[in-house]
């Protein structure tokens, strides 16, 4: 879900850039000297699991895992993936400097949502309710960052609107992969360590 450079339009990487760098201010500060170690381990999480691309028709796609990084981290998932996406376009050249921005909202803002969506349920719930929830938060992480991909490059512009269309649809199987593999995640966490489900 990586856009390269020199697609998108100026008022669209503008915008993509404040809404950034206003994610990563609120969660730098919500982020404790404590919970430092937890961020980086899930940034490099995110990062391994973006690097596997499946192609697919005129796309390619990877696991995200930006629902599980919104359950445990909260809004402090805005510089765990901001890091992430940045090694990845200085390494691998994956999206590109100007891009940066807007991808990192597309991925952590949904992150943040599921979030307010889900976390109660996943740290305080029966195993069943923290199962769904789980599976809730990597469904619709992706499905909104997929959408978002959508939007961006269809604003941007409108011959893009089929390309938005092809990579939405892409990512459905993905939905359910990346839902069942959040479920196992947080039924694994609750069980072994719960306290890291407390967010940052």
């Amino acid at each position: 879900m990586h856009i390269s450079e020199g697609v998108l339009s100026m008022p669209i990487l503008a915008a993509g850039v404040a809404v950034a760098a206003a994610g990563v201010a609120v969660g730098m500060k919500k982020m404790g000297g404590d919970s430092i170690p937890k961020v980086a381990v899930l940034s490099s999480a995110f990062f391994v699991a973006s690097l596997v691309h499946v192609p697919i028709g005129p796309t390619s796609v990877h696991l995200v895992l930006n629902g599980l990084l919104g359950i445990l981290l909260g809004w402090s998932a805005f510089p765990a993936i901001l890091v992430a996406l940045f090694l990845q376009a200085m390494l691998f050249q994956f999206g590109g400097w100007t891009t940066l921005g807007i991808n990192t909202v597309n991925m952590a803002l949904p992150a943040v949502l599921c979030f307010y969506f889900f976390h109660g349920a996943a740290e305080g719930g029966t195993n069943r309710t923290a199962a769904l929830a789980g599976f809730g938060a990597g469904f619709l992480s992706v499905a909104l960052s997929g959408l978002f991909v959508a939007v961006t490059l269809a604003l941007s512009e409108g011959a893009f609107l089929d390309a938005a269309k092809v990579i939405f649809l892409a990512h459905l199987p993905v939905m359910v992969i990346e839902g069942i593999v959040t479920s196992v995640c947080i039924l694994f966490l609750r069980r072994v360590k719960r306290e890291i489900l407390t967010a940052s």
